[in-house]
């Protein structure tokens, strides 16, 4: 849908060129690698976006919530569930598993009890590997635990084995390609310790990484089987600061206006709170916590960093921007600030919506 109305108030922008190459980017590394692509949609969660997927080849997806399974369900028919499987929605997992190939996350003895009781129809499994985050999951030397989530699966019609599945999350800790590339070497240890255990038995299993830092920065996946990247569609400033893609490559900026000037204190009130970027931060070595950096505007996209100008607090509607002494009076009440998330999954599940560079406005769950 072509919007003709001027930006008034909070609106995440997509340029969807950037986004775009980035796919192609992701899938064209995939394919060299010889692995499965199985792009996470819970970063943006539209069919539209999907649908560009699609126009590449991908087949396979994986989101984060039955509710998001069930959005992608009519246009998906291999949907992986990457949370663990909540067994108060069983009417759900067995309504999708008549539909489509679902597989689901397990790392609970009772859970896999459960479902071989109750679920109806056939879906696979895998089981969560915790390399690190401690988030979710079993750890890798925990066979005692795996051997009696497989053993329990092991005579159900509908429960079939995939393999074992891990997400890097403290990939995000990392602040250079070093380190993610040093990290994920250690995770790939692991995992290809489990799968050599249990390859003889189950050898069709599959190993299947998800995080963006990895999957961006490596370019060796050998052992692996699956990637399920989700944040690279988009990118963010965290994924920037962390070595992850450049900042030409981060295809969302949020688009807020100023509604009051505080020179003396050298600060930009705009219309923009936790409510549209969340509250996720990063700790910045000269400015200290950071909630966005504003970009020079470039004709209806964004350009480069601007020196010294971020946001430096949020609450729920407003924001306040930091600027230098010498640039503030360059702004007035009205303008609009194009700003860099630092966490673009945050954000665009708060917007719902995006508006393109184009002047599209782009649905989404």
């Amino acid at each position: 849908m072509k919007n003709t109305m001027k930006i008034t108030k909070p609106t995440l922008l997509l340029d969807e060129a950037k986004c775009r190459q980035n796919m192609r980017d992701m899938f064209v590394k995939a394919q060299k690698n010889n692995v499965i692509f199985r792009p996470h949609f819970k970063t943006h969660q539209s069919l539209e976006i999907g649908s560009w997927f699609k126009e590449l080849g991908v087949d396979k997806i994986t989101v984060s919530s039955l509710e998001m399974a069930e959005y992608f369900a009519g246009q998906w028919d291999d949907i992986t569930v990457a949370f663990p499987a909540n067994i108060l929605e069983i009417e759900t997992i067995s309504e999708l598993a008549e539909k489509i190939h679902l597989s689901l996350l397990i790392e609970s003895i009772d859970t896999i009890n459960f479902l071989k009781k109750n679920l109806k129809y056939q879906a696979g499994f895998f089981i969560k590997i915790d390399v690190g985050y401690h988030r979710a999951g079993i750890l890798p030397a925990d066979h005692d635990t795996i051997d009696s989530i497989l053993s329990l699966a092991g005579d159900s019609d509908e429960l079939i084995f995939k393999g074992f599945l891990t997400h890097t999350g403290h990939a995000y800790s990392c602040r250079s390609t070093e380190e993610i590339s040093g990290l994920y070497r250690t995770v790939k240890e692991q995992l290809l310790h489990l799968k050599k255990a249990y390859r003889e038995k189950y050898p069709g299993l599959i190993i299947s990484i998800g995080d963006t830092p990895s999957c961006s920065v490596v370019s060796d996946f050998s052992g692996i089987d699956e990637i399920r990247p989700g944040n690279f569609v988009f990118y963010d400033l965290m994924q920037y600061y962390i070595g992850s893609c450049t900042l030409d490559q981060i295809a969302v900026a949020m688009a807020c206006p100023i509604v009051a000037i505080h020179e003396t204190r050298k600060e930009l009130v705009i219309y923009g709170g936790g409510v549209h970027f969340s509250k996720e931060r990063l700790e910045d070595e000269k400015f200290g916590t950071i909630f966005g950096q504003v970009v020079e505007k470039k004709g209806n996209a964004w350009g480069n960093l601007i020196p010294g100008i971020y946001v430096k607090s949020l609450s729920q509607e407003h924001g306040i921007v930091e600027v230098p002494k010498t640039r503030i009076s360059q702004y007035k009440i009205g303008d609009i600030l194009l700003i860099l998330p630092v966490h673009s999954c945050m954000s665009a599940n708060l917007m719902k919506r995006y508006l393109t560079t184009d002047g599209w406005v782009v649905e989404r769950l």
